[in-house]
């Protein structure tokens, strides 16, 4: 009957469900009776009806939903009106039309068959429930056995990366042991060294004075062909000298012991040594020139290693060069970290081959061919020179085509730093962060940070340096430049785009050579210095703690970053 008054489905519903919680609470009451009503007057609604006689009532619980759910809820003594407003506003003939229509559809045998049907569907609906009950269970065992699957290869990759980890620690420990046995090799070998250098020095000198002596020309006259024999006994004996004087040098420059002596260089003094002393060693068909010049500006460096940085990339052109030309040119170049000393050294001779350019400045090595035969060295020459530019704070390069000549280029600063004196006991930074993902360098460089801060924190994962730098705001940052993505000039790069640390001192540190260093991307860095020979002398230097003892507040540039005489890459950044 709802539905011949077009009440809608939700409406329909919430009447019929209380109207028969109604008569079931009513149940048992006198004289109780129920019906469809439709009440007159606007709105028009359908409406059910109890009445009864006595005390019983609905419950509290009915009559608040119903008031809660319909459009009509009054209760009184003995009579209970629930009801809905209707749709479509129907006058008394149209209502009762309607009402006539449906219930002359469910007088007789149609009656039973919607019974039927409805209990066919009731049926079906039960069956689907079922069937969806037994295929969640169905699902919830498979999840179970899921699960377990799951654990099983948990606990089995979990056996099997702590046995991984037991041999990585297994292997780590390996390593470390044969690193402090390589260590202990070096420090014999560099020993080794220093002890036979010393122990040839006293006889060698004995052999060239006594030459010396029988070449007096207040001794007793020597024949001709005991003049020559004694001086070459004199040249051999300064070749062994100067040979003595090298494995001494490198073995001291190997333990950090080689210091090179600052003073105020008079270069045409050195190029006119360095004219009388190789003169007799040109071969003939050769020829020796040195530029005969004065350096424009001061030069501070130190004499001894520069004459025999010299005298060895000389004396190695016009070893290996039989005819043409060995020559030596001097100019200055005015470069943004001050004035630079370029000696350069060219050749005619036999040349190198591309692929033997870098193992020449390996000790003892020597390139091997039919010169080789005629050539007397032992190829600690080229490895010297290289040591003892860097010594002085340059670089040695080299250049060859194999027939086509050599070309070596040594730069020198013209005024190179001089020592700041030592650090202060106590630290002098409160924290300072190193993003680096060699794990080697780090622990290297542990004990000299330890001397500049109270603590150090490290980034192995470039992608945490901006967080770690933002929470522990330290006094300074250290960035190396090869790392994966981000690399160091995205990292430069993010900590310049945050204002709050501009006041923080910014240093790179690198083991790639200048030409491969991109100075447009270093931003505000304050330095660039090379890994090898690094210090906490250099470090503090290169973060202005020098000056800060002087007054200068932390963080504020020093002054004008100065190339440190113990490793030649290291330079200001722009």
């Amino acid at each position: 009957m709802c539905q011949a008054l077009e009440l809608g489905e939700g409406k329909r519903v919430r009447l019929i469900t209380l109207a028969s919680e109604a008569g079931a609470e009513l149940l048992g009451a006198a004289e109780l009776s129920a019906e469809f009503v439709r009440t007159a007057g606007q709105p028009h609604r359908a409406a059910v009806r109890f009445l009864w006689k006595g005390d019983q009532a609905p419950g509290n619980d009915l009559l608040t939903a119903s008031q809660r759910l319909l459009d009509l809820s009054v209760v009184d003594r003995g009579c209970l009106l629930l009801g809905q407003e209707l749709s479509t506003p129907l006058t008394a003939g149209q209502a009762s039309q309607r009402v006539d229509r449906e219930l002359a559809g469910l007088r007789g045998p149609d009656m039973s068959e919607e019974l039927r049907r409805q209990n066919t569907q009731l049926l079906k609906a039960l069956q689907d429930e079922r069937s969806r009950s037994d295929e969640l269970e169905r699902l919830n065992k498979e999840l179970d056995e899921t699960n377990a699957g799951v654990m099983a290869l948990y606990s089995e990759l979990s056996g099997e990366l702590e046995e991984t980890n037991r041999g990585v620690v297994a292997l780590y420990a390996d390593l470390e042991d044969k690193s402090r046995r390589l260590r202990l090799a070096s420090a014999a070998k560099t020993r080794f060294w220093a002890n036979v250098s010393h122990e040839l020095r006293t006889p060698v000198n004995a052999v060239i004075a006594l030459a010396q002596l029988l070449l007096d020309a207040g001794a007793e006259p020597l024949t001709p062909e005991q003049h020559q024999q004694v001086s070459l006994i004199a040249g051999s004996g300064n070749t062994l000298l100067a040979l003595v004087e090298e494995l001494l040098d490198t073995a001291k420059a190997e333990s950090g012991r080689l210091e090179p002596q600052l003073v105020a260089a008079d270069l045409r003094t050195v190029l006119h040594q360095l004219r009388g002393t190789l003169a007799s060693t040109t071969a003939e068909g050769v020829t020796l020139e040195i530029a005969d010049t004065a350096f424009p500006g001061p030069f501070v460096t130190d004499e001894v290693m520069l004459t025999r940085i010299l005298r060895n990339v000389l004396s190695n052109g016009l070893k290996f060069t039989t005819e043409g030309s060995v020559r030596l040119t001097v100019s200055d170049e005015r470069r943004a970290d001050g004035s630079w000393a370029v000696f350069t050294v060219t050749d005619t001779g036999v040349g190198i081959p591309e692929d033997e350019i870098e193992q020449v400045f390996e000790e003892f090595y020597q390139v091997r061919g039919d010169h080789q035969r005629h050539v007397s060295g032992t190829g600690l020459g080229l490895p010297y020179a290289r040591k003892l530019t860097e010594l002085l704070g340059g670089r040695l390069t080299l250049t060859s085509r194999l027939g086509k000549g050599t070309r070596v280029v040594v730069e020198l600063p013209a005024a190179p730093a001089r020592s700041a004196g030592p650090l202060p006991q106590e630290p002098l930074l409160r924290n300072v962060v190193i993003i680096d993902d060699d794990p080697v360098f780090l622990r290297t460089l542990r004990p000299t940070l330890a001397r500049l801060a109270e603590a150090t924190t490290e980034v192995t994962h470039s992608v945490e340096a901006l967080r770690t730098i933002r929470t522990t705001m330290p006094d300074a940052v250290l960035v190396d430049l090869a790392m994966p993505s981000p690399d160091g000039y995205q990292v430069l790069q993010q900590i310049a785009a945050v204002p709050g640390l501009a006041q923080v001192p910014v240093v790179v540190l690198t083991s790639m050579g200048e030409s491969d260093i991109d100075r447009s991307r270093l931003g505000r860095a304050r330095a660039v210095l090379g890994k090898t020979h690094l210090t906490a002398e250099r470090l503090a230097e290169a973060l202005g703690l020098r000056a800060r003892d002087a007054g200068t507040a932390p963080g504020e540039p020093a002054g004008t970053d100065r190339q440190d005489p113990k490793d030649a890459k290291d330079t200001p950044a722009p």
